[in-house]
C-alpha cells in the first residue's frame, strides 16, 4: 500500500518515525478512522473537528485544511486501486527530547494510510455477540476521551476476548463498563440500547470516545422522533432491552444478536437479529451516506 506522510507519497514499508518522536516515545498522538462513499469520505467535517480540538488540548500545532485533505484522499484511494477505503488520518506529536514536554509540538508528522474495506455482510444476518468484559474502561486522557495513541485498555480487552472459549471463532464486540460499573463501550464501539421505542446511550461522561457515528445516529434518531436519552445505566437495563446495537465510522450500525457475561451465561436479545429501530437508523444511515 502507498502511505501519504508529511507531504509525501511512499510505500507502507518505508513508512518510517524518529525514535525521538513523542508519539512513540509518550503516546502522544492523535487519529481519526473514517470510510468512503463513492470516494467521498463520510462525515468529514465532524472527524476534523475533534482532530483540531484534540490536538489543540497536547499542545500539536496541527490545523487541517479541507480541502488539501479532501485532494490527498482522492490520490490516495487512485494510487492504492480503490474506489472506496478505511481511511486511517493519524497524528503523531513529532520530534522531541527524552522527557516530558515543556512547549508545543511545531512538527507532528501528519500520515494518511488507506485500506481494503471489509465485505458488507448482508443487513438481516449482520447481528454479533456482545461480551461484557471484567477489565473496566480506563479513565480518559483529559476531560473527555480522546481517540488518542493509548490504545492498550483496548488491546487488553481484544485479549480478553481470546479466553472466552464460547466465542471462540465468532466475530464478537467486547463490552467496557465504567469503573462504577455502569455501561461504557465497545472495544471500537458506542453503545445503543431500545427499551419501549426509545433509544438510550451511555452518557459521555462514563468516560467514552464522543463517536462521530453516535453523534450522527442521535441525529437520525432525533429526525424520526426517536426520543434518546444519554446517561448512567447499568448491565440489567441492556438485559431487559428490547434492541441493542452499536455504531462506529467503519461498521457503521451493527445490531447485537446476544449478550455474554464473564461466565457464559446468555442472554438472546428479541428475535436475534436487528430490531425494527436498528433497522429504521440503518435505512436512514445508508441513505445518507451513499447520497450526501
Amino acid at each position: 500500500m502507498i502511505l501519504y506522510m508529511n507531504g509525501q507519497w511512499i510505500e507502507h514499508h518505508q513508512a518510517v518515525v524518529s525514535a525521538y518522536d513523542h508519539g512513540f516515545l509518550y503516546g502522544i498522538g492523535l487519529f481519526e478512522t473514517f470510510r468512503t462513499y463513492n470516494g467521498r469520505p463520510f462525515l468529514l467535517d465532524e472527524h476534523l473537528s475533534r482532530l483540531e480540538k484534540d490536538c489543540g488540548e497536547l499542545g500539536i500545532r496541527y490545523q487541517p485544511d479541507r480541502s488539501s485533505i479532501m485532494q490527498i484522499i482522492r490520490e490516495l484511494l487512485a494510487r492504492n486501486g480503490l474506489d472506496d477505503a478505511y481511511i486511517r488520518l493519524s497524528v503523531s506529536a513529532g520530534i522531541g527530547e527524552i522527557g516530558l514536554p515543556s512547549a508545543d509540538y511545531d512538527s507532528p508528522s501528519v500520515i494518511f494510510y488507506a485500506k481494503s474495506l471489509p465485505p458488507r455482510p448482508n443487513w438481516e444476518a449482520s447481528a454479533r455477540p456482545l461480551q461484557r468484559l471484567k477489565l473496566r474502561r480506563n479513565s480518559p486522557e483529559a476531560g473527555w476521551r480522546m481517540k488518542s495513541f493509548h490504545y492498550m485498555n483496548n488491546i487488553l480487552a481484544k485479549r480478553e476476548l481470546l479466553q472466552y472459549p464460547w466465542l471462540a471463532g465468532v466475530h464478537a464486540e467486547g463490552l467496557f463498563l465504567s469503573s462504577s460499573g455502569h455501561l461504557a463501550e465497545g472495544m471500537v464501539s458506542n453503545l445503543f440500547f431500545v427499551s419501549a421505542g426509545e433509544c438510550f446511550t451511555p452518557s459521555l461522561d462514563t468516560g467514552i470516545l464522543p463517536g462521530i457515528t453516535r453523534q450522527f445516529v442521535i441525529r437520525l434518531c432525533e429526525s424520526r422522533s426517536i426520543p434518546v436519552h444519554s446517561g448512567h445505566y447499568r448491565w440489567e437495563m441492556l438485559l431487559e432491552a428490547d434492541e441493542v446495537f452499536i455504531t462506529n465510522s467503519i461498521q457503521e450500525i451493527v445490531p447485537i444478536s446476544v449478550l455474554f457475561d464473564e461466565d457464559g451465561q446468555c442472554r438472546r436479545i428479541g428475535a436475534g437479529g436487528p430490531g425494527p429501530i436498528a433497522a429504521k437508523l440503518h435505512e436512514d444511515y445508508q441513505s445518507y451516506c451513499w447520497n450526501k
